[in-house]
């Protein structure tokens, strides 16, 4: 029984590390026949392995494989920063390198601004259609997930955010604004709120959501010919007084937009 338990135990965390990582899965089950093979017995030793093969796949194995698929890890600079590390850790920010080009066009055209690009999840670095959770489509290199723009009570630009995860923290549509949320709850879509659960925390409650630095960052992401859609919340593209129709509704089977921005290219 405690054997058949050990078994069930590896399958399950082997499956939990190939969803939130995709080579995670084979990273552990290799961790197995290197620690075999090392010929010293100590506590963790294969936790130790795990971690150092996991570390060593990560920032040298896997960009070193993903342009062989068609993607690459997201340019940092300057102004393109992960919203979290952990999105970087968990192999989750590569993309098409037209996708690279068109963040990198953005940020030059928001030189002068102090408006900062903090992407979120992307996708993964091999096999298109392998499925990104929790998301529905961020499986082809083509999508990738952005923060919105917060200042502070003087109405300073911010680079902060409201949650550690960077998700999971609304803008909420205000009483005289259309509330597609509430509708999509009403109708039994009880998964478009879930990103609430995923914040790892709240920080900078002071902050407040700049509806012009948001609205700026999204016209000049709406500059680039590549650009094929967009995804916000309806409440909030009113707000801004965005007309552009590369700007649509997600539908109430994904999750609700008005904590991040979705872009995918052509």
């Amino acid at each position: 029984m405690k054997y058949i338990f050990k078994i069930v135990f590896r399958f399950i965390l082997f499956c939990f590390l190939t969803a939130i990582t995709q080579i995670g899965g084979i990273v552990y089950l290799l961790s197995f026949f290197f620690s075999k093979k090392w010929n010293r017995n100590f506590k963790f030793k294969t936790l130790i392995v795990f971690v150092v093969f996991y570390f060593f796949s990560t920032f040298l194995i896997v960009p070193f494989l993903a342009p062989f698929f068609g993607r690459e890890k997201v340019k940092l600079s300057e102004s393109i920063k992960p919203t979290s590390y952990f999105t970087d850790l968990l192999n989750r920010n590569y993309v098409n390198p037209k996708l690279n080009q068109l963040l990198k066009n953005t940020e030059n055209e928001l030189k002068g601004t102090n408006i900062k690009i903090h992407y979120l999840d992307a996708n993964f670095p091999f096999i298109n259609k392998f499925p990104l959770l929790p998301h529905l489509s961020h499986n082809d290199g083509n999508k990738i997930d952005l923060s919105l723009i917060y200042e502070t009570k003087e109405g300073l630009i911010s680079s902060k955010q409201k949650s550690m995860s960077g998700y999971g923290v609304f803008e909420n549509p205000k009483s005289s604004e259309y509330n597609q949320v509430d509708k999509c709850l009403s109708n039994g879509y009880f998964q478009y709120d879930f990103p609430k659960y995923l914040t790892f925390g709240t920080v900078n409650e002071d902050l407040i959501f700049s509806k012009n630095g948001t609205k700026k960052l999204i016209e000049k992401l709406l500059k680039n010919r590549s650009l094929e859609k967009m995804f916000i919340e309806p409440h909030l593209k009113d707000r801004m007084n965005l007309k552009d129709k590369k700007i649509r509704y997600h539908g109430c089977r994904a999750v609700r937009h008005d904590d991040h921005i979705h872009i995918q290219i052509k």
